[in-house]
Order: C-alpha cells, then structure tokens, then sequence
C-alpha cells in the first residue's frame, strides 16, 4: 500500500493499491528526494482518462517496473483537476521538448521540482515508434546517475522558457500601439476575428477543422454575438453558430437516451464520441444553447427561416441535460461531481452502445422506426456496434415516412424510455464524484441562463442551492478565501485564479435573476481577494496560483481559453459588469487595460482565446445599463432577461429596498418603469416592454 490511501481524489484512490510507491504532491515526496538525492518522476492524469487506465494496467500494476521505479525515483501522482497549477507547468514542460501534450503526462524532475524530461504515454513494450516506459525509466535514471550536470542544464533553459512563455502574448510593435492609440477598440477589430475564425469553419459538419472535434461553445457565443451586433447584416455567424449546435445536439457526442455531452468527437461528423462526461462542458453547451434560444425567439433575427422547431430542439436539449446532471452529476447538499468515466468495464463506450439485436428485442414493433430515426444498423456505424444519432430532423423525417410529427415524437419517447430502462441495469461507468469550486460556478451560470430562457423555476432554485453550497463547504471560516476541491465533507488546496473567476461570474449570474444584493457584495469581496492575492503589477494580469501558494516552483499566468475559460479572461468579463453595477471605474478601466495587452494576439489567433475575444465585444459595444424601478420590477426585469442582451447590466428594485448606484435618483411607478443607460447617456424612462422592444431594434 502506497501514500494514496490518505488522500481523497478518486484519480489518486484509483492508484493506492499500486506497487508502485506513490506520494501525493506533498513536501515530504521532494524531501526524501534530496536526502536520497533522486530524481523525482510525476505522473499527472485525472480519473476519466482513458489512457490513463491502459498505463496503470500496463505498466504501474507491473510489479518488475514498479520495483525500479522504487528503486530509482521518487514517485508523484498527481490529479490534473485536483492540481490544475500543478499540471500547468509541467504540461508546458513538455510542450516544449515534445510539440505536444495530454494525459498521462509524465515528468522528471530534479529534487527542487526543476523539469528536465517530459512525455505522455509509454507502451509497455516498444511500438509505433515509441520506447517502453522502462526504457525510458532506464535511460532517464542513467543520466541522472552519469550526466546529472546536462539535467540540471536541461531544466534551467526550460524553466526560461516557461517563464519566458508567459509574456510572449503581451508584447506589441510600436507601430500596433500607435496604431490603437487612435482608436482603442474599433468595430473592424470584430470582422477581423470573425474572418480568422471563418478560415476554421466546417461548413458540412459544423465546428471549426477537422478531427478531433471539440464543443468550441465560447468561439459559438462569439458568433451569436456577433450577428447580433451586425444587426443581421453577418447570417453567414448566425448559420455557422446554428450548424455547430445541430450538429452536436444531433450527434453520437449528445447521449441521445440520458442526456448530457461527452467530452469530444474523435471524428470531424460528431459522431464517435471520447465518451466521458465532464461537468465543465455541459455547463457551457447548456449556457450557450440557452442563448440561441433567446436570440432566435427575437423578432427580426434570421427572417425568414423557420425557427421554432430548432429552438424547441435546443429547450429539449436543455432539458435532458439538466435532468442528466440532477439525476447523475449532483451530491445530496447540492454540488456538483466532476466527470463520469469513458469506460465501464474496462471498455470504452461499452455502456452507450447497442447492437441492433438488442434495440429489436426491447422495442419490439417499434424497433424499425426508432432504428431508421437513429441510425442503428444490423452492421453498426461504430466498431460493429451503434452510437445513437440523428441524421435529419423530426418534420423531415416524419414527412419521409407519412407519420405526424406528434405521433413520431410520441413513439420515439417511448423508445428512448424503454432504452433508458434497460441501460440503467448497466455497469455504469466510473464517477469522479470531487466537487470542483470553479466547475461548479460554470454549471451554476449555466442554470441561471437556462432560467433566463426557459423560466423554469426549479433551475433557479438549483442555481441558488449550489452556490450556497460552495459558499457554505468550500469558503475557510478565518479568511473567507475560497477552496478548489471538496469530497466527503473535506476541503482541499486553496483555490486558483480560475476558481475565482468563475465564482465571481456565477454570483453575478445568480444576483441578475435574483436580485439578492449578498450575492453582489460577494462577487465585489472576491475581485477584492484577486487583486490581494494574483495580481501581477508588472504586468497588470493575474497569476494562476496565490501569492501564499509555496509548493511550486513558479507562478504562471493563465491566458488561454481552453476546454474551459481562462481566470484572465473571465475577470475582463467580471470587471467589465462589475465596474458598471458598483460604479467601480478603475476596475471597468482595467478590464480595458488587460485587453489592450491582448487584443493583438486574440485578433491573431481568437480561436484558441475565445471568451478574450467575446469580452472585446464589449468595448466595442459597451454594456447597456438598465434599470428597473416599481412595484412589479422583478417579474418585469425576469422579462427582460428572457430576451437576447448579451451587453446588459441589469439591476431591479420595488422602491425604498436596497439600491446601486444605477439605481440613484430613478424613482418608480406601479407598472415598473425601465431605464435605459449606455456610454453616460440616459433614454427617457420606458414603461411597456414594448416601447423597451422597439428602442433595442432600433438603438
């Protein structure tokens, strides 16, 4: 038994029984390293890994490898998800040795935590042009042992890189900053993004490029935007938008039967999924499919296409997936677990797949039309099995086969009921069941977007439940700082830059339906903490790890928009919003200030910095400061978010209650009135939603 069994990440659990002689990132795993005077070897992975799996039968259950590895390293095993600023440098470390990265990454480091190797899986035996993992457990122990001088050289020029790496995207020519000095923010700053993002679009199968196919939600938020604010004048965004969503909500990567979205397809037609569920991306498939709802329910937008069935596809969508997370991703106390596994079984997929035996032995007389509707074959369309997908809609293919849409929607629910049934008395695959504070903020504005379009209550009282919870369990009673991870009724390791982020976005998300001023004291106390404890005063962005954060061995800065958005793109966000309901002008000016460092770099490249680059949206359009005052104020403002705003600043009060700034010398009325406010100009006060309707078409 290993050091494992202490811990509580299921990703660590997993390993305790290992013979490998494993130590959780803990001081005392660097300690014994230089009293021993070993390297130290880390294995960085995370529960729902697949390949993760396949190293640890292969090579960590292997007692001959562990033994050496006992003999020559110090063994680390970390949870990238538990230790996201952990997993930041080392990744990056291999990054630049190999041009690539992912999971399980293993690094070698000297005994002050300095990389000098890094690389990602390793067969067992040589093959497809790779070593066996003791070959390169043997090679690497070997120079440690005979060239430990070239180690420590080797890992002082890539520390320079790293560090290096984290200015790159900041620096402009001269010429770029005279030029912005004209005008900070033009409008063609937004067609430029939108073109260098065009140059990506798969334009038969949504998305942007080829195989694999990721969600890209925050690059297709940009799109609604963008059409948006081109008043129509770009359908060529709206339609690329709307065939990304088809196309995944219709897909093999959608679990046609339970709902929610697996992490990615592994072919450019969604349909072969890596079947693992995540938290984070169901999240942001729910918050942006809630807002192509709203925006095609608003009248003018994309005239002339037949758009209710597509939004009743999207609110169905919606609602499988919530009703997935409820039944399968969320604790008694109201968290958030953090991913389901892709395999069951030891077999990928094994517990989402049918054979078309299977379908026609439970359906019965409904089996041949569930199995045209769904693509099941008696050959498969996958490994000789099926992934369920949908390859045309319910109108098309009811007129195909001469049935009403009613009774073919009927039967199909029928089916999927019956199959859902059946499939449950499945092993189920692995749950990673960690309660993640960053993740759980995602799905919280998720839930606040989703009541915003569809006004189902109960998504507020699940958005309101969970952040108590993480406000409750996951805060430190003496400072109020917040946690990253809990499970079990145990909080560990402080919370990073993107934890925060979310939070604060979450609480300002949860304030704009509820109208609960705590949640806007709070979101202002956090961005308080950011600046106490990340920010970078040389630069003026924000660290990934605290100040106080002393077990590694430098602090990065988080830029990218990966698989979720950066800490530093989602504060421009929080800043943006913040500055207007608070009146806090230096922090609305730092948020401009950030994106003036980044904007040549977003221009360049908005596909790999997405929400960077919806938060440009928002100086070239600033946000619309609106007001609402009477005695019906909530049920109307609840009104006005059902609409597609995307640069609104909302607040709401019965008069005499507790008031903001937008809300100063704005009397009210019975019927609420609407005030309308944008770059320190003020409409006259507007009463219908009407009236407030007709000056969004217009303004």
């Amino acid at each position: 038994m290993n050091h494992l069994q202490y811990e509580s990440s299921p990703y660590l659990l997993q390993h305790a029984h290992n013979p490998v002689d494993w130590y959780a990132w803990k001081p005392e795993a660097f300690e014994r390293a230089r009293a021993e005077n070993k390297p130290v070897l880390v294995s960085i992975g995370y529960s729902t890994c697949h390949w993760c799996h396949v190293m640890e039968r292969e090579s960590f259950e292997n007692p001959d490898i562990a033994a050496f590895m006992n003999e020559r390293y110090i063994n680390i095993k970390v949870d990238r998800e538990e230790r996201p600023d952990v997993d930041a440098i080392y990744m990056e470390a291999c990054q630049i040795l190999t041009g690539g990265g992912g999971w399980p990454l293993h690094c070698f480091l000297t005994p002050e935590g300095k990389p000098f190797f890094a690389g990602t899986y390793y067969p067992p035996r040589p093959a497809h042009n790779r070593p066996s993992w003791l070959q390169v457990l043997q090679h690497l122990a070997n120079i440690w042992e005979t060239k430990r001088a070239s180690a420590y050289e080797q890992a002082d020029k890539l520390l320079g890189y790293i560090q290096r790496n984290d200015n790159i995207f900041l620096e402009k020519p001269a010429s770029e900053l005279a030029l912005q000095s004209k005008q900070a923010f033009p409008p063609t700053l937004l067609e430029n993004i939108f073109y260098q993002m065009r140059e990506q679009f798969d334009r038969v199968e949504g998305g942007f490029g080829g195989a694999p196919k990721f969600p890209s939600t925050m690059a297709i938020q940009y799109l609604l935007n963008y059409h948006w604010f081109t008043r129509n004048r770009n359908t060529e965004a709206l339609e690329q938008a709307l065939l990304s969503l088809d196309k995944m909500v219709m897909g093999g990567i959608y679990d046609q039967i339970g709902g929610g979205f697996a992490r990615y397809a592994t072919d450019r037609e969604w349909l072969a999924p890596h079947f693992e569920k995540m938290l984070y991306d169901n999240a942001l498939l729910v918050t942006v499919l809630a807002d192509a709802c709203k925006l095609l329910r608003t009248p003018g937008v994309a005239a002339g296409q037949q758009m209710l069935p597509r939004v009743n596809l999207y609110r169905e969508t919606i609602e499988e997936t919530l009703a997935f997370v409820h039944r399968e991703m969320t604790h008694p106390q109201g968290g958030f677990y953090s991913a389901q596994d892709a395999d069951s079984e030891g077999e990928e997929g094994k517990f989402y797949v049918w054979t078309h035996a299977e379908v026609t032995a439970i359906l019965g007389a409904d089996a041949a039309l569930f199995c045209a509707f769904y693509d099941v074959t008696p050959a498969g369309n996958w490994e000789h099995k099926n992934i369920l997908r949908r390859t045309v809609d319910d109108e098309v293919f009811a007129a195909q086969h001469k049935i009403s849409v009613e009774s073919l929607r009927e039967r199909l629910q029928k089916c999927r009921k019956l199959l859902f049934h059946e499939r449950s008395k499945r092993i189920p695959p692995g749950l990673d069941d960690k309660v993640i504070s960053g993740w759980n903020a995602l799905m919280v504005s998720a839930y606040t977007h989703a009541f915003a379009a569809l006004g189902v209550d109960s998504y507020r009282e699940a958005a309101v439940k969970n952040i108590e919870f993480v406000l409750g369990n996951m805060t430190d009673e003496s400072d109020g700082r917040l946690f990253h991870t809990w499970k079990d009724d145990r909080v560990q390791h402080k919370a990073v830059l993107e934890d925060y982020a979310l939070l604060i976005a979450a609480l300002l998300d949860v304030w704009q339906i509820t109208f609960n001023f705590r949640y806007l004291t709070l979101a202002e106390r956090y961005t308080e903490q950011v600046y106490q404890y990340f920010h970078d005063s040389e630069s003026g962005l924000f660290f990934f790890s605290a100040s106080d954060q002393t077990d590694i061995i430098l602090r990065k800065k988080d830029l990218y928009d990966n698989a979720t958005p950066s800490g530093n793109s989602t504060m421009v966000h929080n800043l943006q919003r913040l500055g207007i309901l608070l009146d806090r002008r230096e922090w609305r000016d730092h948020a401009a200030q950030m994106l003036t460092k980044m904007q040549v770099t977003v221009e360049r490249y908005p596909l790999s910095f997405e929400r960077w680059a919806l938060a440009l949206v928002y100086e070239v359009h600033p946000y619309l400061e609106i007001a609402v005052v009477g005695s019906n104020a909530l049920e109307k403002a609840q009104a006005i978010q059902n609409r597609f705003l995307p640069n609104m600043a909302l607040t709401a009060n019965r008069e005499g209650e507790n008031t903001l700034p937008l809300l100063a010398g704005k009397s009210g009325a019975e019927d609420a009135l609407i005030y309308v406010c944008q770059d320190y100009a003020c409409q006259a006060p507007m009463q219908t939603l009407e009236d407030f309707d007709q000056f969004i078409r217009t303004s």
